[in-house]
């Protein structure tokens, strides 16, 4: 049959790193290419506990029965407190909205405020998955520049000039891809420079709490006056089949998120909500995140230690101080080229995410993401190895 498909939905392909999964489902290829966590970080045991407790309980026929979009009371005002201790301080849980993961929040934001043809300014580069839900809205993403510190102010402004967008998409705790960390001066100039035009930020946070080293910096939320809304998740700190995030932001903001998310899913898990919310009054995050930076730190350690070892001379990358990302690649003079490598990786049964998915206008085929988390120390020094091995045979073949 000739299907005849909606214009939003015709020209989207999959993200790469869902594709690139299919692709890797042979056991024997080692994938640096996602972005999941250690199975062995995941508490079953406190999950186990905390779900015969509430199945045990009073609370167990409300936990299965339908609820209302916002989430539970109690969970939103566990979260009110989860954040609060980074310094994203909320009015009340009206400011709040549980979300069926923090993606979810950032489908309900664009599909809040993007019309077709709308401009939403990301940084070059970007979460990749952002890019597609933008291009699901029919909406136009535009890059803005970055360095060391964040994002370039100077072509901040001169975009936002241009193209008068209505949203900025940020990802300002260690990165997708990058793994940087935006300094507290660039968080004031972002913050000062989109209330001066009225942009609303989305400030996506899935990372903040898995730094390896080097001091916090308070979330940009923190220095805005009313423009931005905070995403988070419990993906990477939890599990990230709970399927469960938050948003944060001014009342008026949510209730349209609210609204739009009636028409998603009626309501995220009940139980997700409530594992989540023990997790935090139980007082389990403490150790439980202690434990998994220790496992995490260990494994960036081991990748970047066989990466100085194995990788090409010209291979250059960012060391960062947390999340799950190494990003690096290749002067544009040397011609590797990561797309067109990518299934010779393969052939040497190693996996990465090619970096031209990450850009708004698909340059940046000399870059490439690089995942520590999911894999075994052992298999990130094999890995690392059979990359270094194949990018050494292209670069002295392009020579």
């Amino acid at each position: 049959m000739d299907w005849v498909f909606s214009d939003r939905i015709s020209g989207i392909t999959g993200t790469a790193t869902r594709e690139i999964m299919k692709l890797t489902a042979d056991p024997s290829v080692i994938s640096l290419a996602g972005g999941m966590p250690g199975s062995e970080c995941f508490p079953v045991d406190q999950i186990r506990a905390i779900t015969e407790d509430i199945l045990a309980s009073g609370r167990a026929a409300r936990t299965l029965q339908y609820g209302v979009t916002t989430g539970y009371n109690s969970t939103r005002e566990a979260v009110r407190g989860y954040i609060k201790d980074i310094g994203v301080d909320t009015e009340s849980i009206e400011n709040i909205l549980i979300v069926s993961g923090g993606q979810q929040g950032l489908d309900l934001m664009c599909k809040a405020f993007l019309n077709k043809g709308d401009v939403v300014l990301v940084e070059d580069p970007t979460y990749l998955a952002f890019l597609q839900i933008v291009a699901g809205y029919e909406a136009v993403p535009v890059g803005v520049r970055s360095n060391p510190d964040g994002l370039d102010i100077g072509d901040l402004e001169a975009k936002i000039k241009r193209y008068k967008p209505k949203l900025l998409y940020v990802v300002p705790n260690f990165s997708n891809p990058t793994g940087k960390t935006y300094t507290a001066q660039n968080r004031q100039k972002i913050a000062e420079t989109t209330a001066k035009y009225g942009v609303v930020i989305i400030e996506d946070d899935p990372y903040g709490r898995l730094r390896y080293e080097g001091e916090d910096v308070a979330p940009l939320y923190t220095f805005c006056g009313g423009n931005c809304v905070y995403v988070s998740s419990f993906s990477k700190v939890i599990s990230p089949g709970i399927r469960l995030g938050f948003c944060t932001g001014p009342k008026e903001i949510i209730r349209k998120l609210e609204i739009g998310k009636q028409g998603s899913d009626v309501h995220s898990s009940h139980m997700s909500q409530l594992i989540a919310e023990q997790f935090i009054t139980r007082g389990l995050f403490p150790t439980h995140l202690n434990y998994i930076k220790s496992v995490y730190r260990a494994k960036k350690d081991v990748m970047v230690a066989a990466l100085d070892k194995y990788m090409p001379a010209k291979f250059k990358y960012e060391k960062a101080q947390g999340g799950l990302f190494i990003w690096g690649g290749f002067d544009e003079a040397a011609g590797i080229d990561t797309v067109e490598l990518f299934p010779r990786a393969v052939e040497h049964k190693v996996a990465y995410v090619y970096g031209n998915v990450f850009y708004a206008d698909g340059s940046g085929r000399n870059m490439l993401r690089l995942n520590f988390s999911q894999p075994t120390c052992e298999n990130l020094e094999k890995g690392v190895k059979a990359l270094g091995g194949m990018f050494n045979s292209a670069a002295a073949y392009k020579a």
